[in-house]
């Protein structure tokens, strides 16, 4: 009886110690901003072992209760894939974050962050799922290339490099094969570049009309400028004058008279106060340019 008795106190002894334990260890892991599951996984990142890392955190991501240590986990592993110039595995590692754990602090920082390393790869030789090589044929232009594969002789150049349009047949020259659509939000002044499957590429700040001026529906890109001339009340403003309001590029859209276009007053960004055309910085519009061909769709909503 005696040592039922002392079997039962070691019993309940138990049980309260792995409470305290339970209790002790949820304090820790709000204290640390980790799981003691990712011990490991953090261990590995801080031995550069980062492919390592990668699959370890994939197994244990679902089975850990705290879902914000899991992104912080997520964002640090992306962040050691940047540093060591492993822009691919960074990037998809910051996607993962943004699609299953929108519940860390800087979720906003991230989505910015995978928009730049979106541009950085596709401007860079790199070679991706979306891309191919193309074997350039005798008789081939940049101008046929971009034309062949929906794209633009700007991207062409930027992602091989390329300082003039001359091209040799029978090298190669990376294609990417994305295609691209524009979502303005008005309300936001938010222009969201999106691939056709409908994935957010990189989001940039825009200034939209006065009194709701910029239209609404589903337009298309009719033609591209650089360094456009602006008309307006039968003056001609040349681009290089300060008081061309169009900037260093314009992307005309199938509404007459409209478009997106770069800037000389970049305060203005962020708010209604263009006469219904699209405002973006010079840097970005100029991104933008490169990226989007003739025929891409631009969808514009309140």
């Amino acid at each position: 009886m005696k040592n039922k008795l002392v079997g039962a106190g070691i019993a309940a002894l138990l049980i309260v110690i792995l409470g305290m334990m339970i209790v002790f260890g949820s304090k820790n892991e709000a204290k640390t901003g980790f799981s003691p599951g990712l011990k490991s996984v953090r261990g590995l990142i801080s031995q550069d072992k980062l492919d390592e890392a990668r699959a370890g955190l994939d197994e244990r991501a679902d089975k850990i209760s705290d879902s914000g240590a899991v992104g912080k986990a997520y964002f640090d592993l992306a962040s050691a894939y940047e540093k060591n110039k492993e822009t691919v595995k960074a990037r998809d590692v910051y996607q993962v974050v943004l699609e299953k754990y929108q519940n860390v602090d800087n979720i906003l920082d991230i989505q910015d962050k995978v928009g730049q390393l979106n541009v950085e790869i596709l401007f860079s030789p790199v070679i991706t799922e979306d891309d191919v090589w193309y074997e350039i044929e005798p008789g081939d232009t940049l101008s046929k290339i971009a034309k062949k594969f929906g794209t633009t002789v700007g991207l062409l150049k930027a992602s091989n490099s390329l300082d003039s349009d001359v091209i040799r047949a029978h090298t190669k020259i990376k294609v990417s094969q994305l295609k691209y659509r524009i979502l303005v939000d008005k309300s936001q002044n938010l222009l969201m570049l999106l691939t056709d499957d409908g994935a957010i590429f990189k989001v940039y700040p825009v200034s939209t009309g006065e009194n709701s001026s910029t239209p609404v529906g589903a337009f298309g890109i009719v033609n591209r400028m650089k360094d456009p001339v602006w008309y307006t009340q039968g003056a001609i403003v040349p681009a290089e004058s300060p008081d061309n309001i169009l900037g260093s590029r314009w992307l005309g859209i199938s509404k007459p008279g409209y478009g997106i276009h770069g800037t000389v007053d970049p305060d203005s960004v962020g708010q209604q106060a263009t006469q219904g055309c699209v405002r973006m910085y010079n840097r970005d519009v100029e991104e933008l340019f490169a990226i989007v061909a003739v025929g891409t769709e631009v969808t514009i909503v309140d």
